[in-house]
Parts: structure tokens; sequence; C-alpha cells
């Protein structure tokens, strides 16, 4: 984590926990985990004044978000110098109560609010998609070719600053136990949800060719 951002979240007109208040994070560390934890977000933004909402994937060095697109993504072309909200949810498990209106969910999540800039340095450039590429897959920057010249300008990356931030965690059983629906004899608990990398199937020109440690690693490992 950068020591020139605070070690909590602020709390802005944006952010500011106004449900649920239980439930929401206010470390730094939080936010740091919950993105270290997934690849996937979903960048919200206004694109010829309608609402978009584009799941792509990102990387994070604990300062800035770093977003990947092609340089003809009409949401990258209309993020810069636009507020943009991106998310990143991971879900843990199905909370079953006794009665329906205390159904939940056990999840991790986090929005990033901000205006993001195009990355137009070379350096850093080179840097976010190796972000990009490891948070994905560790060890794959150094595996695979790496973008020449060409790649490199047909693709867009823009970085948001992890500023502006808020965090919800919910954990645990359900709530109702020690209301008068716990007396009912239902059953409750928790059905966890667990997401996990499987075998690597290798593409079919390499034969039987085995896939590099640093994929079979990944083999069996949760996602989220």
């Amino acid at each position: 984590m950068n020591d020139s951002l605070p070690p909590r979240l602020p709390a802005t007109g944006r952010t500011r926990h106004r449900r649920l208040r239980e439930q929401g994070g206010r470390e730094r560390a939080e936010l740091d985990a919950i993105l270290a934890a997934g690849f996937i977000c979903h960048l919200g933004v206004l694109v010829d004044g309608c609402p978009m909402v584009v799941p792509t994937v990102y990387g994070s060095d604990g300062r800035h978000l770093y977003l990947h697109g092609s340089v003809a993504s009409r949401s990258l072309l209309a993020a810069p110098g636009t507020e943009v909200c991106v998310t990143v949810t991971h879900l843990d498990g199905l909370v079953l109560a006794r009665s329906v209106f205390e159904h939940g969910v056990n999840y991790r999540s986090a929005m990033i609010y901000g205006t993001p800039r195009p990355v137009t340095d070379p350096d850093e450039k080179l840097a976010g998609l190796r972000l990009l590429t490891e948070q994905c897959a560790p060890g794959q920057w150094d595996y695979a070719r790496r973008p020449d010249r060409r790649e490199l300008a047909a693709t867009s990356l823009l970085a948001l600053s992890l500023a502006e931030a808020s965090v919800k965690l919910r954990s645990g059983p359900p709530g109702d136990g020690d209301g008068p629906d716990g007396a009912s004899g239902r059953w409750a608990g928790v059905l966890p949800l667990v997401t996990a990398f499987g075998e690597p199937v290798t593409d079919p020109p390499l034969g039987n060719a085995a896939a590099p440690p640093h994929v079979t690693a990944r083999a069996g490992t949760p996602v989220g």
C-alpha cells in the first residue's frame, strides 16, 4: 500500500454508508484484499448520455486501478475526463434464513469513484499491462511474448485513483435465530459458494504438450 493514501478510506458524499452500516468497511487494507482476490470489474460510465456498465479486467498497484481495453472501446473512449464508478464483487455464499425476508448473501464488494486518466507514458503502460496480466495469471507476463509497438498502439489503458472508494462485506449465519422464527424448526444456514480454476486445457495445435508450472499451479485454487 502506498503511504500517500490514508490507511482509512474517507467518507465522502458518494462513499458514506447509509444503509447496512454494520457491513461497511473503512480500512484500506480491506479494499486492497478485495481487489487482490479478483481480476474482473465492472466499469460504469455514461456514453452519449446513456449509462453503460462494461465488464473488463483490471490490475492494482495499491494506488491506482488499471483498466484495459481496445482503443475502439466506446466505454474507454468516453471514460477519460468523465466521472466513473468501478465495482468489484465476490460472492461467498447464500444466507438461507427461516423467513424469506431475512435471506441474503455473504459477499465482499468495493466501489471506486473518480475520473480516470489515459495512460500514455510507455513505461507506465507496460507496467500497467503487466499488473493486469499478473493479476489474472501470475507468471504469465514473463512466460508469454510481450506486446509489440503495434499492439500497444491498439490498446487503451486507464488509471483510476483508489483515493475514493467504498467497501462492504457480510459474513456469517442468518440473523433470525434469536427471533420468533428461531423456534419454527426450519433449517437455516449458509450455502457456501466456491469458484476454482480447473485443469488446464491445452490448445489443440500443441498436441499433448504440458502446461507450464505457473499455469498448472493454479488448478484447484479458489477464485475470489
